[in-house]
């Protein structure tokens, strides 16, 4: 028997990204054997453009798996699209294949029963912002009309600039684009939204991000989240995912995300950087604690595994504020000068804090290096 038992007391579906590595099927125990009450993986490898189709027999498996173990692939499964799809890339004949890839995804979705498909929405790179948008859009219309039921989830992105989804806004507009409001969602990454420039550290920040969400996307489309604390500071636009409690987010913000009523029922996904799946099992636990913390008898605890945790992860914040400092100052120096110094201030809802330049894109196009951690088993679907 599994040491991380599943939690069936929980209102949360918290889970984590799980490896396929065998076939598809093995995804669900994968899932279960860490107590997950959702859980996200690949449909197929994120390295490459055209892997094997399912058969029958593994199809079969996989929805067998999710009827014993109690998963409702409709609504607990959230897979991942692969990093490198770009339906908003001005390059037609890149986004086209990269629109023959995403379709495929959908259709494996609904192979398998899936209800739900998250990805990138991409980068416009050097072409027009708007127009890029409505490409993308069109591409998502084209997508459900050639499918059934599958929700098709945007992701929001760590960058600036040229990226799709940075800004709250561009979500929205993507949304407003398309026709069938049923089949468009978001997924909020907290990595991602500290990156961009969007404070959830204190109970404050985290009400404010929300009551923008809610006024700027609605959480009528609110599908699921990922779970990540950030290596990088607040809007150092870079998508660094670190372990619960040990970033610049710090435990704080994931007890409140384990106390709103608001995330109940739809997947929250982690996808912080483990080395084994023992680690998502533990963070799954520490959840389902932050869930029940009552301030009265827990706080002495709570605050000793902030500290832990903080602790553990000091080194690399360090490291990691020193990059930034250095970037912020370059940056800085290569500005012209004006008369006055224009200070950015850290706001609930800082958004666009700089243009994303040309060595800015190519970053945020990467997969990045904690995210390779989720597929180093994939290849073999």
């Amino acid at each position: 028997m599994s040491q991380f038992a599943r939690c069936t007391t929980s209102k949360y579906k918290f889970g984590a990204h799980i490896s396929t590595a065998g076939g598809i099927s093995n995804s669900v125990t994968n899932a279960f054997n860490i107590g997950c009450n959702a859980f996200a993986m690949f449909l197929k490898s994120p390295r490459r453009w055209i892997s094997p189709d399912y058969s029958p027999e593994e199809i079969e498996k996989f929805k067998k798996n999710c009827q014993e173990l109690g998963y409702n692939p409709l609504v607990d499964i959230l897979p991942h699209g692969q990093y490198f799809i770009n339906l908003a890339n001005p390059e037609l004949e890149k986004a086209e294949k990269s629109y023959e890839s995403f379709l495929d995804d959908l259709q494996r979705c609904e192979q398998l029963g899936i209800g739900l498909y998250n990805f990138h929405p991409g980068s416009s790179l050097k072409a027009d912002h708007e127009k890029q948008l409505h490409q993308l859009a069109g591409y998502i219309n084209k997508a459900h009309k050639a499918t059934s039921f599958v929700k098709v989830v945007l992701e929001n992105m760590a960058g600036t600039g040229s990226l799709v989804g940075s800004d709250l806004g561009d979500l929205r507009k993507v949304i407003d684009l398309v026709d069938d409001k049923s089949r468009i969602g978001v997924c909020v990454d907290t990595c991602h939204t500290f990156a961009a420039g969007y404070d959830i550290s204190t109970e404050s920040a985290f009400d404010a991000f929300w009551a923008d969400f809610d006024k700027t996307v609605g959480f009528k489309y609110l599908s699921a989240i990922h779970l990540n604390d950030s290596k990088a500071p607040l809007a150092a636009n870079r998508d660094l995912h670190e372990k619960l409690g040990e970033g610049f987010l710090g435990l704080t913000v994931f007890k409140l995300v384990a106390k709103a009523e608001f995330l109940q029922g739809i997947p929250v996904v982690l996808e912080t950087p483990q080395p084994t799946n023992e680690g998502y099992g533990e963070e799954i636990k520490l959840l389902e604690w932050l869930e029940n913390y009552d301030s009265t008898k827990d706080k002495q605890e709570f605050d000793e595994k902030t500290e832990s945790l903080q602790t553990t992860g000091a080194k690399s914040r360090t490291e990691q504020l020193a990059k930034f400092d250095k970037k912020t100052a370059k940056q800085t120096a290569t500005k012209t000068p004006k008369k006055t110094t224009k200070k950015v201030t850290k706001t609930t809802t800082a958004k666009r804090t700089r243009k994303a330049d040309n060595t800015d894109v190519k970053t945020e196009t990467k997969r990045p290096k904690q995210e390779e951690d989720h597929s180093q088993d994939t290849d073999d679907q």
